[in-house]
């Protein structure tokens, strides 16, 4: 079975490739009805952890501790193959717990969904899940890492991870290929998640799609657009967060969530059943809000949205060949769950004007995107963009300062499937006995080139130059860094860009033939 899974914040969607057909699956909930979607949440009693439909159904229960949104823990700019997550009463790595949360996906998948039969011949994988599944563009190395572990400790067969946007651009050029031409070859993508805001420049010439420059922001999201609601709902009764116990407080947000899905067009009230959720510290039954107050509240967070996209737009004017980049645009494709608040739309198409398309289906796009993308056959092929800049900082001046060398800018390129690798190499002369190396990806440079804006610190990576001291490969932190008395060995640094979005890294001693790798993100193995 070959899937695109797009593993979200509040929801995960997966896709199948069917003969040319991409239809979403949907799961039977606890009660027995469809949902074209499986919940991106997980719940504790005493050590037992229960996942997607069956946390749902406990987090009735107040023994039972639940966390939601727990993709956002991937976000943090310390985050680490090894950094521990705290659920209820259980602690365990973030990379364990999710690749536990993806091992229930799967089994759902195989077991309570709709999923097309098996056919005997041919290509069919029968109960192997291979798989193309996304991230948010901003991700960094780190976190896609993790994700990619996770996947396939869950048994999934991951051939390839994308961007989130870079996905959406499949499904926009396979349901809306009409708007495209020889002036028009360009689309941004607009993607508001449930935890992640991305949008992305993507050039579409025939079934190539390239991505051209992505921007966003990974503390921007759907969740953002709940707390709104959940503030203006605790203020009209005189109450506040912090007031209230943390099972009342997720039980609110859950309904606010589910009153924000409602709304539509025409919607001028919210009604939030405030007895149900808060119980005695209810002070009404219930209370009700304006629509027109809430999108007040929301309006700064989608401005948030489209500043963060003005680097896509500043890219898309600087190409352009005329003094209307909008002329040269087929769309501005609206993707994600959080698109679906009517005063998105509204608000971008004030500032966009009709060349503004929203998704028939925002929630699934990605995920369509990703299993037209697990098609050979459909013959898609992507370039995308590493999305921010990579480097390492270096010692300068004999030693007396430290710089930052970039590798890889923002918009290095990503290699397809039949794409040449990206790769950058440097060959110097060894002057210490141990290198260590301080990697760093950051959203954006500033004129003297130091990083700026989203930072994140990858943990150091250690190379003994010195050959004496090899043996002691595990311990190399722990060794006082001194210069060599002589001419240190030659020694090359060879960064590639992975399929994965990954950097790969290689150290080799050119004269010993002495290597390792690495994979920047993750844990150091020997090559």
């Amino acid at each position: 079975m070959r899937l695109g899974i797009d593993f979200g914040t509040t929801r995960t969607v997966v896709a199948c490739s069917d003969r040319g057909n991409y239809p979403v699956l949907s799961f039977q909930d606890e009660t027995g009805n469809p949902v074209d979607w499986y919940p991106s949440v997980i719940a504790e009693r005493k050590g037992e952890l229960r996942f997607g439909f069956e946390a749902i159904e406990a987090a009735a229960d107040p023994e039972w501790t639940v966390l939601r949104s727990f993709k956002r823990l991937l976000a943090g700019p310390r985050t680490s193959p090894d950094f521990q997550v705290e659920i209820g009463s259980t602690t365990l790595s973030g990379v364990e717990l999710i690749a536990r949360f993806l091992d229930s996906l799967r089994r759902a998948i195989l077991t309570r969904s709709n999923r097309p039969a098996a056919r005997g011949g041919g290509d069919d994988t029968g109960d192997r899940l291979v798989s193309v599944v996304a991230t948010p563009a901003n991700a960094h190395g780190a976190q896609r890492f993790i994700t990619l572990d996770a996947f396939h400790r869950a048994g999934f067969e991951v051939t390839a991870l994308l961007n989130e946007p870079s996905a959406a651009g499949f499904e926009y050029s396979h349901r809306y290929h009409n708007t495209l031409s020889s002036r028009r070859e360009h689309i941004v993508v607009y993607d508001l998640g449930g935890g992640t805001f991305d949008a992305s420049l993507v050039h579409i010439s025939g079934r190539r799609h390239e991505a051209i420059t992505t921007a966003g922001s990974s503390l921007l999201g759907g969740d953002d657009f709940d707390a709104a609601l959940v503030h203006l709902v605790l203020e009209q009764v005189g109450l506040t967060r912090g007031g209230l116990p943390p099972r009342a407080l997720s039980l609110l947000i859950d309904q606010c969530r589910e009153a924000k899905e409602r709304l539509n067009p025409s919607s001028r009230r919210i009604v939030i059943d405030l007895e149900s959720c808060l119980g005695d510290l209810a002070p009404a039954p219930e209370v009700t809000a304006s629509v027109a107050d809430y999108y007040d509240r929301c309006m700064p967070l989608v401005q948030r949205s489209i500043e963060a996209m003005q680097p896509v737009m500043a890219h898309l004017e600087a190409k352009s060949r005329t003094d209307d980049a909008m002329t040269e645009l087929a769309g501005i494709y609206v993707v994600g769950g959080a698109s679906s608040l009517p005063v998105v739309g509204r608000v971008l198409r004030e500032v966009f004007g009709r060349r503004v398309h929203r998704s028939p289906y925002p929630s699934a796009a990605v995920a369509i995107g990703l299993a037209i993308a697990v098609d050979d056959e459909a013959g898609f092929e992507l370039s995308d963009r590493l999305s921010r800049h990579f480097g390492v900082f270096r010692e300068s001046d004999s030693g007396r300062d430290v710089v930052f060398d970039p590798i890889f800018g923002r918009d290095a390129r990503v290699p397809g499937r039949h794409d040449p690798a990206t790769v950058h190499r440097r060959v110097y002369r060894a002057a210490h006995n141990v290198g260590r190396y301080r990697f760093v990806e950051c959203g954006d440079l500033d004129p003297r080139g130091v990083p700026l804006g989203d930072i994140t610190a990858f943990d150091a990576v250690y190379f003994p130059f010195d050959r004496g001291v090899r043996h002691l490969d595990g311990k190399l932190s722990d060794i006082p860094v001194t210069r060599l008395p002589g001419e240190g060995p030659l020694i090359q640094e060879e960064y590639a860009i992975t399929r994965h979005g990954l950097v790969r890294l290689t150290i080799t001693d050119l004269e010993a033939g002495y290597q390792r790798a690495y994979d920047v993100g993750a844990a150091a193995t020997a090559a």
